[in-house]
């Protein structure tokens, strides 16, 4: 069993880290055809994800989580099929409702101590509850932070409350990001004040100061997970996914977005840079506008991966953006036309776990 904290994570030194901070691996939950995410079109998703954890695992271990020996069987198959280098990939048995691990995964702290400045890790056990009850199923992504922290045998801490992974982003300074649609809706924690959630935010991520926007773009059925429409990409610098025709429906709640983060300040006082990205040319399937946005990308180990919609003209603009404010790090785009059926993308698939 992984050793419960009764303090909370900033009682104790412990902080989550930036994303672009050294990772030990990715972790992933692999998807399974009975699942509601992927409607119709599950044939696809397989070889898209395969793709993205080929891409990983060039830079970084990959650990995923399967219900068993024979999905290890099936998804190591898949692995083989893109070249995908098996070396790099550890399973864990673990049971998993759908693939977004973004929000259900564990959220992995730090802390440093003693001369030596040796650091230890522990886990934010978070509730979910399927985004506010979009759906009956959802007992074990609820389970899978704790099972993780079984595995790799550090302790967990549990702030009761509901909280999914993609509705918070970090500076690695002591700033946390997100939105008010999605923390502060009554569908996720009812009997807590923003006061009460800003709090927690601090106690239990290690951070400072909340900054927060209103809401995300259409089509995302979280209430608006803050990894659609702003991300850091420094301590100082935050990007912003900005629609500017005023007849989209995305227009306003960027726009309001985009006047928060120039408002904003950190954790110290100061303002940010920000730094404008475009939004795709509307994807629309079945009638139903997708939430295709460039902000979901994904830090790793040297590199950063980008979705792109086979919007010529706006992929190439948002990974060019992205790559002249990382020069140190190469930009990568990532075809995600498909994976977005599933009303997420490379940031929502995937759960980053630092080195210690």
């Amino acid at each position: 069993m992984a050793k419960v904290l009764d303090s909370t994570p900033a009682e104790l030194g412990y902080s989550m880290p930036a994303e672009w901070y050294p990772h030990s691996a990715t972790w992933f939950s692999w998807p399974r055809p009975e699942g509601v995410s992927f409607p119709d079109r599950y044939e696809s998703i397989p070889r898209n994800l395969a793709q993205i954890i080929k891409r990983v695992a060039a830079h970084e271990m990959v650990r995923i989580t399967v219900p068993n020996s024979n999905y290890q069987a099936i998804v190591e198959r898949q692995l083989r099929g893109c070249r995908c280098p098996l070396d790099q990939v550890i399973f864990h048995y673990i049971r998993s409702d759908e693939s977004w691990c973004r929000d259900h995964g564990p959220a992995f702290l730090l802390r440093r101590r003693g001369r030596a400045g040796r650091v230890s890790a522990a886990i934010v056990d978070w509730e979910f509850n399927a985004w506010g009850g979009k759906y009956d199923r959802y007992a074990d992504d609820d389970a899978v932070p704790t099972r993780i922290a079984h595995d790799l045998k550090i302790p967990v801490f549990y702030p009761n409350m509901i909280l999914e992974g993609g509705s918070v982003d970090f500076n690695g300074a002591g700033t946390v990001l997100t939105t008010e649609s999605c923390l502060l809706n009554p569908n996720r924690n009812p009997d807590l004040t923003r006061r009460q959630i800003d709090r927690r935010l601090k106690n239990y991520y290690g951070q400072k100061h909340v900054v927060w926007l209103k809401g995300g773009i259409e089509g995302d059925d979280t209430d608006g997970h803050v990894d659609t429409v702003a991300r850091f990409i420094t301590p100082h610098k935050v990007v912003a996914a900005v629609e500017n025709n005023a007849r989209d429906v995305n227009y306003e709640p960027t726009q309001e977005n985009l006047a928060r983060l120039h408002e904003a300040r950190n954790q110290d006082g100061e303002p940010f840079d920000v730094i404008e990205l475009p939004l795709p040319r509307p994807l629309i399937r079945d009638g139903e506008r997708l939430p295709a946005t460039y902000a979901n990308f994904y830090f790793i180990n040297g590199a950063l991966l980008v979705p792109t919609y086979r919007d010529r003209k706006n992929d190439r603009k948002a990974l060019d953006i992205l790559q002249a404010h990382l020069p140190d790090r190469k930009v990568i785009g990532i075809d995600c036309y498909e994976l977005i059926w599933g009303l997420g993308a490379i940031h929502c698939l995937t759960q980053q776990q630092p080195r210690w």
